[in-house]
């Protein structure tokens, strides 16, 4: 088992992993960013699992990677600390509160009329204030100069223009190589090395199986005569090629489920508008529409397939990451791929988050003071989802 030189002492156990953990899951409000000041408090100032410089390597690592990062963070603390189990006690109780909040929603919402329910319209609006949101500060960070912008536009108008799932793979792809030859005096210069040693051999294991099921699942999809099988596939594929966070994993699994027919699109932005409310990763929201579209065991399948790209990507890319960080032409691929993810998100803005939902003054009018209270007031997520809820339910009411 992997250890710090403060670790060595004392080793970690899984019982301390899993208290640790699914505490955060229960408590840890407001999207990545926030759930990453709540790790560093807990983890590194509280618990002193790890220091800041590995902690900040960690991070940096889980930004890189495709899928949550939050959830991988967590992922790779617990295997710091107690090994494999760990790992596995780290991702089950940050995952498992809300989960579980997200499965029983879909529950009790089926069978109701998306078109003649007030508060569940109004978790339509929200979701389109939620990811202007998201968009809004991406750009900030990752398309902040004329030609990052151009690109975000044109995966923007490519995304639109072809509706698929490979080519948005195609976008990605295409602004790496743009990146790669464009952007190598914009890279990180001074990377921090992550110390903790590794085994190489278990973690290309990891990152061999990781791509093998990348490729057999959508191989042996047309061979399989199964929905569950389906929807493993899909939600693997999505859950690998996600890059950017909860957020960005919208476009394509609305591709996947509605598209398929297995959910209707009033059903996929009801569930997103409610992924907001819950503490943990946004993530989770598969477990919703597992459920939605196959019941208790679809909601498995859909959420252990979700997070095992993550799961392998983490353990296999650790003792390769700081040789990574040091390679210009790498970093530079990555700053192309950042601003392709901003421009796939906005076009999920519009399609479908905004088709879906603003279809009158009033929607518009919801969703703006939605945004305002978001960006302007700052207030916690859940609130302002319970509160456009509500206000659905009033204009429903009075119209």
């Amino acid at each position: 088992m992997p250890v710090t030189e403060g670790q060595e002492k004392k080793k970690g156990s899984v019982w301390e992993v899993w208290k640790t953990a699914t505490r955060l899951g229960l408590t840890s409000f407001g999207g990545p960013i926030a759930h990453l000041g709540y790790f560093r408090e807990e983890y590194v100032n509280r618990k002193k699992w790890l220091d800041d410089k590995t902690y900040a390597d960690l991070v940096a690592l889980c930004q890189f990677l495709p899928g949550p990062a939050s959830s991988q963070v967590g992922m790779g603390i617990g295997y710091i600390r107690a090994g494999f189990p760990g790992a596995l006690a780290a991702w089950l109780g940050f995952t498992i509160p809300s989960a579980l909040a997200l499965v029983l929603f879909a529950h009790f919402l089926q069978g109701a009329s998306f078109h003649e329910t007030g508060w569940i319209h109004g978790l339509l609006v929200v979701a389109v204030a939620v990811v202007a949101q998201a968009v809004w500060g991406m750009a900030k960070t990752f398309a902040s100069d004329r030609w990052r912008a151009t690109i975000a536009i044109a995966a923007a108008i490519l995304t639109l223009s072809i509706p698929s799932v490979w080519s948005q793979v195609g976008v990605i792809a295409g602004a790496g190589v743009i990146g790669w030859f464009s952007f190598r005096r914009m890279q990180d210069s001074k990377p921090v090395a992550l110390t903790i040693p590794f085994d190489k051999k278990l973690s290309l294991i990891w990152l061999i199986l990781f791509f093998v099921l990348l490729a057999l699942f959508p191989l042996a999809r047309p061979f399989v005569d199964s929905n569950l099988f389906a929807l493993m596939d899909s939600f693997y594929r999505s859950g690998a090629l996600v890059f950017g966070g909860g957020h960005v994993v919208l476009p394509l699994l609305q591709t996947e489920v509605v598209r398929s027919g297995w959910i209707s699109a009033d059903q996929f932005l009801a569930g997103y508008g409610a992924a907001q409310a819950v503490p943990g990763p946004l993530f989770t929201f598969a477990s919703y529409l597992g459920m939605a579209g196959f019941g208790w065991i679809g909601a498995v399948v859909a959420t252990l397939a979700i997070f095992l790209p993550s799961f392998l990507l983490i353990l296999g890319a650790l003792p390769f990451w700081h040789w990574l960080r040091h390679r210009p032409r790498f970093q530079a691929a990555l700053i192309g791929i950042n601003a392709a993810v901003v421009g796939i998100l906005l076009a999920a803005l519009y399609n479908p988050v905004w088709m879906k939902a603003i279809s009158n003054p009033l929607d518009f009018c919801l969703a703006l003071v939605d945004f305002g209270l978001l960006m302007v007031w700052k207030c916690p997520p859940g609130i302002v989802v319970v509160f456009s809820a509500a206000a659905g339910a009033v204009i429903s009411w009075i119209s």
